[in-house]
């Protein structure tokens, strides 16, 4: 029994220096291994590898996309000094890790810090040269790209690869909002105006051309009504002429009697006339004829 004593030790001491030796890489990350502080090998295979224990030292770095996402946003001039608030994240990941733990010690708050800066400078220069409303609309994604190359081509000096800069939300700053919603109120009452002018002046075109094309219409059938009733009036005239000229003294009746009709329309009618008027030719030969009866 007291022999097995220093054989566990010997086996514990063993596993113990196998399990220290022995280091997983998984296929999502990268490794250093370190020989006295110093980088001596980069494992970018996934598997079981080897390191002298005690000796060497492992350090492992994810390899997936990463996100830095500025927590407040970041103010910027535009051209003609507006500023504007910017809101805005970066895709990134690590490709050089040799490069990445030279440059920033593998510490991930210092890559996010230099990530910032890059960015904040690359958009500050990208919106100096652009007016408000390019920023705000007309060329976002122009600037994306543009910017996410620029800072993918700086940041691969510490080993990282820019994937995606993107711009979530460019506002303006409180006191500049004001005035500007000011101003595009004012512009578009302007504008409403000169529309409910343009319109009036239309309107009243219109109106005119339609009152001048009633009158025109009116006048060409008062014209035609005319010529129809004068027509008409010389055909009756015509028609009497000639059913009169046939018997002159019946001719002369009828328009005696149209004259009695248009005279005495009512029992109150009253005209004072001399006996022997001519008008009254037919009212004495129609009393002769009814004495001459009556005898």
């Amino acid at each position: 029994m007291k022999a097995l004593g220093p054989v566990v030790a010997i086996l514990v001491v063993v596993l113990l220096l196998v399990s220290g030796a022995l280091f997983t890489v998984d296929q999502r990350q990268n490794a250093i291994v370190f020989q006295l502080g110093e980088v001596k090998e980069v494992v970018t295979k996934p598997g079981l590898n080897f390191k002298w224990p005690l000796l060497q030292n492992v350090r492992l770095f994810d390899m997936r996309i990463l996100t830095y996402d500025d927590v407040e946003p970041l103010r910027f001039l535009t051209q003609g000094n507006r500023p504007v608030l910017v809101d805005s994240f970066v895709k990134w990941r690590i490709t050089d890790v040799r490069q990445y733990f030279i440059s920033v010690q593998g510490d991930e708050f210092r890559a996010a810090t230099r990530i910032r800066q890059t960015v904040s400078g690359t958009l500050r220069e990208q919106f100096g040269v652009r007016t408000l409303h390019e920023v705000v609309s007309g060329e976002r994604d122009v600037i994306m790209n543009q910017v996410r190359e620029l800072v993918d081509l700086d940041l691969k000096r510490i080993g990282v690869e820019i994937i995606d800069v993107r711009l979530k939300r460019v506002d303006l700053p409180q006191e500049v909002s004001e005035s500007v919603y000011g101003r595009m109120q004012a512009e578009r009452k302007r504008l409403a105006n000169e529309l409910r002018a343009t319109g009036a002046a239309e309107a009243e075109r219109i109106r005119a051309d339609a009152d001048r094309q009633r009158e025109v219409i009116l006048a060409e059938a008062y014209r035609d009504a005319q010529r129809v009733r004068g027509e008409g009036d010389a055909k009756a005239a015509n028609t009497y002429a000639a059913a009169f000229s046939k018997n002159p003294e019946f001719y002369s009746f009828y328009r005696s009697m149209e004259a009695y009709r248009s005279t005495f329309r009512g029992r109150t009618d009253l005209m004072l006339l001399e006996s022997n008027s001519d008008f009254l030719r037919y009212f004495r030969d129609s009393l002769g004829r009814q004495s001459s009866t009556r005898k």
